[in-house]
């Protein structure tokens, strides 16, 4: 029988984050990424979002290694949840291993020796397969595309990627291997879709200098920079300007310190001897003699330039003269928080610089022509856009046509999404079944999965408040003991809504009143005729439906 090859993706199909593919052949089964997203408002209390992991734990053979393309949090925040259900190691660059062993270690697991570094060009054979690292450029060190060499044929996964010309760190796209893949046959092609809508090229890291420098030079105070944790490119230009401009560079948030000492113990990250100074030195220096690089540029609530932008931080503080960069593109939904923030520093009369007023972010992804070149590279039989919300992925199916319309044979362009299987076999590539596939929501607080009905609870209260009915009864004559009360929580405080809890406390009374001995000894009884007879009443009154939590005392 001919060798079959199975493509799952669980994440990153359709959405941006929760990146997860699982390929499985005849005797091995091999996960790519596993990654997370990050939750919005919509999402009340809830921290992380990562795949249903539903089919990996069920899968057959089960997983037998772990590839991470990257160190982004859509890439490898959910390496501690897909743990469990791997059975071998987890390959990735030096960089990226080092971001993902404290995230194991937080939850308590000690990778031992699980944890293999590996280079481009490498190849480490796993079961019937064997895995080959490619170089590609992106917003961060150490990248790499995967080609899994299967007994069915080579399928390639790009990672994040952009064509960078001219790379901080000198390690260029892999262009040549790219090709000679592509001349060897690639049996599908599974591509970063994320700035298909874009036009053109990408834009190197180095074209944010210009802007900075500009910046450096203008800015007569204190100088903060807040972009994502793992921009260490970016990093690298601000720390060579501020040793241009002879300032002192604080690293500000736990993500940002932690990232840069990794960076720079792997050297990944030159920091200038006697250049780095600690945020709690930040308030004895003159402030045109720093620079603060900071975390939070999605508005994260708990984040430094959260805290910054509203005088919370103990050690960082803005004021006129000052200047603020957000170096960072908005991560779509992002946008309310991000606009709060920029208010409350520009209250404070500091200087708010953005992408749209000078080009101090640019994209780790390829654009257009990017994504074109790539599949000229590899001439895959088959071409899968992942990465990116829907109309992306249709879109570069679409532009995938086009650039194989005139070649001999044209690719078959397939669109997943997740849970979809694709099934590669004799008659050749197609959809076979749907498997289990989602999301799950994660407290990091520590509460762990949060169900939906504890989501539904949360929203439900955002939305109604809460009501608390103490009532103490007597539970050897039933009867109520002093005076109910009835606390509000979320409700509007104003006459109406004071009238109204002055009435449910003698609402309250009447049905306990009129309640048998055996409801007022009974808890379960009594609290589920209070609940229903509070909610009947506040939704006849108030139009809302409170949630009701009974609180009864025996005495």
């Amino acid at each position: 029988m001919a060798p079959s090859l199975q493509v799952v993706a669980l994440g990153g199909l359709g959405e941006f984050g929760m990146n997860l593919m699982v390929v499985s052949s005849d005797e091995s089964t091999i996960v790519i990424d596993a990654g997370v997203m990050f939750a919005g408002p919509e999402l009340p209390g809830v921290d992380l979002v990562i795949p249903d992991l539903t089919y990996l734990q069920q899968c057959s053979p089960r997983p037998s290694a772990l590839v991470l393309t990257h160190g982004h949090e859509d890439h490898i925040g959910g390496v501690p949840h897909v743990w469990p259900f791997i059975d071998g190691p987890v390959y990735g660059t030096p960089l990226t291993l080092a971001l993902v062993r404290p995230k194991l270690e937080e939850h308590g697991i000690n990778p031992g020796d699980r944890l293999i570094a590996v280079q481009p060009r490498q190849r480490v054979r796993i079961g019937d397969c064997e895995a080959e690292f490619l170089r590609v450029t992106h917003s961060m060190p150490d990248c790499i595309a995967v080609a899994l060499h299967t007994p069915a044929g080579t399928i390639v996964h790009t990672g994040d990627f952009k064509i960078d010309q001219t790379p901080i760190d000198g390690q260029h796209f892999d262009v040549h291997r790219f090709a000679q893949l592509g001349s060897a046959g690639v049996l599908a092609l599974f591509a970063d879709s994320t700035n298909i809508d874009r036009k053109g090229f990408t834009g190197s890291e180095l074209e944010v200098k210009d802007a900075f420098e500009e910046i450096f030079t203008t800015t007569t105070g204190k100088l903060v920079v807040t972009a994502f944790a793992s921009s260490i490119y970016r990093m690298q230009i601000l720390v060579d300007l501020a040793e241009r401009f002879d300032r002192k560079v604080a690293f500000v948030g736990r993500g940002m310190l932690e990232t840069s000492q990794a960076a720079q113990r792997l050297g990944y990250l030159r920091l200038p001897p006697g250049r780095i100074v600690r945020d709690v030195d930040v308030p004895n220096m003159a402030a045109s003699e720093v620079l603060c690089l900071a975390t939070g540029s999605q508005g994260e609530p708990m984040a430094a330039m959260s805290r910054i932008a509203i005088d919370g931080h103990r050690h960082v503080k803005v004021g006129p003269d000052d200047t603020v960069v957000f170096s960072a593109r908005a991560i779509p939904g992002n946008e309310k928080p991000i606009g709060h923030m920029m208010n409350h520093l520009a209250r404070r009369g500091a200087n708010v610089i953005y992408e749209g007023i000078k080009h101090v972010h640019v994209s780790g992804h390829g654009s257009e022509e990017e994504l074109k070149l790539m599949l000229s590279l590899v001439r895959p039989q088959h071409f899968v856009p992942i990465h990116g919300e829907y109309r992306q992925l249709s879109r570069h199916a679409s532009i995938a046509r086009r650039v194989t319309a005139g070649v001999e044979r044209a690719v078959k362009v397939m669109l997943m999404e997740d849970g979809d299987v694709l099934r590669f076999d004799e008659t050749g590539a197609r959809l076979v079944e749907k498997v289990p596939a989602g999301r799950v929501l994660i407290d990091a607080s520590g509460s762990g999965e949060v169900a939906d009905e504890i989501l539904r609870d949360r929203r439900h209260l955002s939305e109604d408040g809460l009501l608390v009915p103490v009532v103490a009864i007597n539970k050897q004559t039933g009867s109520i003991e002093g005076d109910p009360d009835v606390i509000s929580r979320g409700l509007a405080q104003d006459a109406g809504s004071a009238e109204l809890l002055r009435e449910s406390v003698q609402l309250l009374s009447d049905v306990i009143q009129a309640a048998s001995f055996e409801e007022r000894t009974d808890q379960g009884l009594i609290k589920e005729t209070i609940r229903v007879e509070l909610r009947r009443f506040f939704r006849k009154r108030s139009g809302r439906r409170p949630l009701v939590v009974p609180v009864i005392m025996e005495v």
